[in-house]
């Protein structure tokens, strides 16, 4: 979202991302393969190296587990066809925050603003920060609270790289998502390279006689597939308008379809069913059979790779979510600063860093800091991305003369499909973490963010739109 010369949400984006004369602001400087680079990053994390295992155990046989995968692509192709519309129709760095503002007025999307800046992107910062921190303690240990003190230095150092400059920035993510990638493909065809193990038929447990299991696969499948919508916070930075958008959600879906696929046939092909069930470290498993104690040690470092990657992804698009709320509550003002000629919004990356950094405190004095952050960010994340989903029904009715360079296809049963698939993965989220007290603390959070937002309220005079 540009800084506009007054503090007006729908004036911002009616400016369409126009800088007000004399301030600097959002410009195109990423080419269509950056902004993949960014969201296959955000992506293809470590998760894709644990989930397997669970979706196998749960859905009870071969067939069904791949079926799973496959929908997962499908469905969050899907989802891009329905942010490709609404990124297209309206490019800002607020990404999801510009979509709610129109749908549904500033004050609800202050409240995903500061769900956004205090549980989801924060959250998952410190929740890869932790897998970083897990994988490099095997490597050097540094006491008790290594995984946090690891998970620390990583955010810091991410923070002044991403000061330096999204071109910095950008290229190391290029490299690091270039790594990653290669890091799951080696597994691919490490499991590939194997002979294939009997199979040992085993009791008849799979989804037919287990009702409901088949949607608990698919919830663990799409969670591996989350976070490609954070395109969208990169929208008015990709050169080439709405086609150049259009191509960097529907290719980012394509790469990460192709990639979960190609690694999860490989290691069902070099563990055998019963085998990748039972696995936890499945990535190891498959690279020692294949390549020996070498290759175990290699997959630790491709895991580390896969969170430093997502780090920075979502440090990227994470901090342009403090930028954008700042351009319509003065009181927030602080954080509107844009540096120009580094293409960043460096006060919204230190506001970031330091929440990050008060996470990771927080799960460093838990029994498991990675969990800890599951629970605490999921139930939130997909109930905003369920009411970015229905914006797109409202503001079709409620925008209908502004230009859409594209219009999702099968309007409205894709994107409906769509907003069911969140609705359910956001009660499914729930259930898994009420439990755990990690989700009450993300709750009273949001809770808190109703107070800041009355307060702010408060001081604030309602803008004057023209």
């Amino acid at each position: 979202m540009s800084v506009p010369a007054r503090s007006s949400s729908l004036a911002t984006a009616a400016a369409r991302d126009v800088p007000a004369a004399g301030r600097d602001a959002p410009a195109p400087t990423l080419s269509v393969f950056d902004a993949t680079m960014i969201t296959v990053g955000i992506v293809i994390g470590a998760g894709i190296f644990q989930t397997p295992s669970l979706v196998a155990g749960i859905a009870g046989s071969p067939g069904p587990m791949i079926l799973a995968w496959v929908l997962g692509g499908l469905l969050s192709f899907v989802g891009a066809l329905t942010y490709a519309e609404l990124a297209t129709t309206y490019p800002s760095a607020g990404g999801d925050y510009t979509f709610l503002t129109r749908a549904y007025g500033r004050n609800l999307s202050f409240l995903f603003a500061w769900a956004r800046s205090t549980v989801i992107c924060t959250g998952s910062i410190a929740l890869l920060g932790f897998i970083l921190g897990d994988y490099l303690t095997r490597l050097l240990d540094l006491g008790p609270h290594s995984s946090a003190l690891y998970a620390a230095l990583a955010v810091l150092g991410l923070t002044a790289l991403n000061l330096a400059g999204l071109r910095s920035s950008s290229r190391l993510q290029n490299m690091l998502t270039l790594l990653e990638i290669g890091g799951v493909l080696l597994v691919a065809t490490a499991g590939w390279s194997i002979e294939a193990p009997a199979q040992v038929a085993s009791p008849a447990n799979g989804v037919d006689s287990m009702p409901g299991a088949f949607g608990l696969a698919m919830v663990f499948v799409l969670l591996t597939f989350g976070g490609w919508n954070e395109a969208a916070y990169v929208s008015a930075e990709v050169h080439g308008g709405a086609r150049a958008m259009r191509r960097t959600l529907l290719l980012s879906i394509a790469i990460i379809t192709a990639t979960y696929l190609l690694f999860v046939a490989g290691v069902l092909h070099g563990l055998g069913y019963e085998a990748l069930k039972s696995s936890e470290a499945l990535g190891v498993d498959v690279v020692e059979h294949a390549f020996g104690p070498l290759g175990g040690r290699l997959v630790g470092v491709a895991v580390a790779i896969a969170a430093l990657t997502s780090m920075n992804s979502t440090m990227i698009v994470g901090a342009r979510s403090n930028y954008a709320v700042a351009q319509d509550w003065p009181t927030l003002a602080f954080m509107a600063g844009w540096r120009g000629e580094r293409q960043t919004p460096a006060i919204g990356f230190v506001v970031q860093a330091a929440i990050a950094l008060a996470l990771i405190g927080f799960g460093a004095l838990e029994k498991n800091g990675f969990s800890t952050m599951v629970e605490f960010t999921a139930p939130v994340f997909w109930f905003f991305f369920t009411l970015s989903g229905i914006a797109l029904f409202v503001l079709r009715r409620k925008d209908p003369a502004t230009a859409r360079p594209f219009r999702v296809p099968l309007y409205p049963v894709l994107p409906l499909l769509f907003v069911l698939t969140c609705a359910y993965l956001f009660h499914s989220s729930v259930v898994y973490a009420q439990s755990q007290h990690a989700v009450y603390v993300a709750f009273a959070v949001m809770a808190s963010g109703v107070l800041v937002w009355a307060e702010i309220r408060r001081r604030t005079p309602r803008p004057a739109h023209p």
